[in-house]
C-alpha cells in the first residue's frame, strides 16, 4: 500500500501534488471528466482483478536497492508521476489508480517472487516494472502463467515478443543497429571494442553488434570483447587493453553502479572522450548523475529520449517531474519510457472498454500516445513501440546535446533476420 492510500496518512508527496495540481503539464488534462460515467465493475472486470467501483490497483516492480537502484529509481518516479496525472484527469474508466510497490532488489529470483505476489495475491490489473533483461526473463513465465500484463520500459536486445508484455523501450534495430550505422557513417569508424556487464542484455546485444559490424559494415572488425559482473568496480585491466588496441570506437554496455567506476577510471587513465569515440546504449542522464558529467563529457549515446529534447510535450513533462521529485533530479531514456507505461495502459483500457488482460492485449496494437515526452508513439502489433532513434553527446553539465535523430518513427522489428 502506498503512503497516500494509508488511512489517516497524507504523504508529503501527496500534499505537494494537491497544492500544485494546477501546475501539472497539459498532458495531465487529457482524458475523461473526473470520475464521470463510470461503467459497472461487472462489465469491465470479468476475471477477478483488483478493480472496484472507484479504484483499480496496479503494481510497480523495480529495484530501489542494490546495484541497479541508480538506474531504476527514475522509473519508479516516472510511473508515480504518470499515475498522479492520470488520477487528476479522471482516472481509468472513471476509477482512481492505486499502486502497490515492490522492490526487486537487483536480484532476479526476487523479481519473480514479487511478480507472483502482485499478480496472484494482489490481483494487479497491470504491472509497471523491471529494468534488466535478466529481471524481465525471470518474471516473464510468471506473467504468462498467471495472465498478467507487464509494461517494460528498458531498451533491450529484442528477440522476444509476448502477449503479456508491452515493450515501451527500443529493441535492437532501433538502437544497437541504428547506432552502429550512425557511428560508422559519421565517424568513419572501422574498429570496435565491445564491453558489457555480464548478463543477458549486454551479451546478446554485443552478439547482435558483432554480427552487424562484421557482416554488414564494410571493412569493419571487433578488436576486443569483455564482460564484468554486475557491481564490478575494477576496469583498469581492460582500459589498458583499450589503450593498446586503439579502437575507433569503445562500444560500452555497462549497467548500473559499475558505470561510476568505469568512466572515472577511463578519465584517470588519460582517455579523452572528446578524441576517443565512445558509444554507449546504457548510460542515461540517471547514470550520469552518479558518474559526474565531467567524467563522461564527449561520449555519445544512442537512445530515443534525452531530457534536453525541445518539444512541447517534453517542456511540460520535465518541469512536472522536477516539481514532484526535486529540481536536482534528472530524466533519462528509461525514465521517460517508464512514464509511457501507465498512460499507454490507460489508453488501451479505455479503447478495450475493459481491464481484462486478454482484451487489453488484443486492443494494444494501434494505441497511440500523442502526449509522450519523446514525441508521438504508437504500439505495434508486436507489442513494441514505433519511435525515433536519436544520438546525443554528453556534456559536462550532465545533459546530452541532441546531434542526430531519424526523420520518421522507426518500425520495431524484434526478430531481425540474420541476427538471431
Amino acid at each position: 500500500m502506498s503512503d497516500e492510500t494509508k488511512p489517516g496518512l497524507q504523504s508529503p508527496l501527496r500534499r505537494k501534488l494537491l497544492m500544485g495540481m494546477a501546475a501539472l503539464p497539459a498532458v495531465s488534462m487529457l482524458g475523461r471528466p473526473a470520475f464521470a460515467d463510470v461503467p459497472a465493475t461487472s462489465a469491465v472486470n470479468t476475471t477477478d482483478l483488483a478493480v472496484t467501483d472507484s479504484e483499480v490497483t496496479v503494481g510497480i516492480l523495480h529495484s530501489v536497492t542494490g546495484t541497479m537502484a541508480i538506474s531504476e529509481t527514475g522509473s519508479v518516479e516516472a510511473e508515480k508521476l504518470a499515475i498522479e496525472q492520470i488520477n487528476a484527469a479522471g482516472g481509468v474508466l472513471g476509477r482512481k489508480i492505486k499502486f502497490i510497490q515492490e522492490d526487486g532488489a537487483s536480484d532476479w529470483p526476487t523479481f519473480a517472487e514479487k511478480a507472483k505476489k502482485l499478480l496472484v495475491n494482489d490481483k494487479c490489473a497491470a504491472v509497471m516494472g523491471c529494468w534488466t533483461s535478466a529481471s524481465r526473463k525471470a518474471v516473464l513465465p510468471v506473467f504468462e502463467q498467471y495472465n498478467g500484463m507487464l509494461y517494460y520500459p528498458t531498451f533491450y536486445e529484442g528477440l522476444e515478443q509476448s502477449k503479456n508484455v508491452i515493450y515501451t523501450g527500443q529493441e535492437a534495430t532501433q538502437q544497437i543497429i541504428a547506432g552502429l550505422d550512425w557511428v560508422n557513417k559519421t565517424k568513419g569508424a572501422k574498429s570496435f571494442y565491445l564491453l558489457g556487464s555480464d548478463y543477458i542484455w549486454p551479451r546478446t546485444s554485443n552478439k547482435i553488434a558483432r554480427k552487424h559490424i562484421e557482416n554488414h559494415l564494410q571493412g569493419c572488425k571487433v578488436v576486443g570483447e569483455e564482460y564484468f559482473p554486475l557491481g564490478s568496480t575494477q576496469f583498469n585491466s581492460v582500459i589498458n587493453k583499450i589503450k593498446l588496441t586503439k579502437p575507433d570506437v569503445i562500444y560500452a554496455i555497462i549497467v548500473g553502479g559499475s558505470n561510476v567506476a568505469f568512466y572515472k577510471q577511463l578519465k584517470a587513465a588519460g582517455i579523452d572522450l572528446s578524441k576517443q569515440t565512445l558509444l554507449t546504449i546504457s548510460v542515461t542522464e540517471d547514470e550520469i548523475d552518479g558518474i559526474g558529467g565531467e567524467n563522461i563529457a564527449g561520449a555519445y549515446a544512442c537512445m530515443k529520449y534525452f531530457q534536453s529534447l525541445d518539444n512541447p510535450n517534453n517542456k511540460a513533462f520535465v518541469p512536472a517531474f522536477k516539481k514532484m521529485w526535486g529540481e536536482k533530479t534528472v530524466i533519462g531514456d528509461v525514465t521517460q519510457a517508464a512514464y509511457l507505461g501507465p498512460w499507454l495502459w490507460k489508453l488501451t483500457v479505455e479503447k478495450a472498454g475493459s481491464f481484462d488482460i486478454d482484451k487489453i492485449a488484443a486492443a494494444s496494437p494501434g494505441v497511440e500516445f500523442k502526449g509522450a515526452p519523446e514525441g508521438y508513439v504508437r504500439i505495434h502489433e508486436n507489442h513494441h513501440l514505433w519511435s525515433k532513434t536519436r544520438v546525443g553527446r554528453a556534456k559536462a553539465d550532465g545533459q546530452y546535446e541532441l546531434i542526430y535523430e531519424t526523420a520518421d518513427l522507426v518500425e520495431p522489428d524484434p526478430f531481425p533476420k540474420g541476427y538471431q
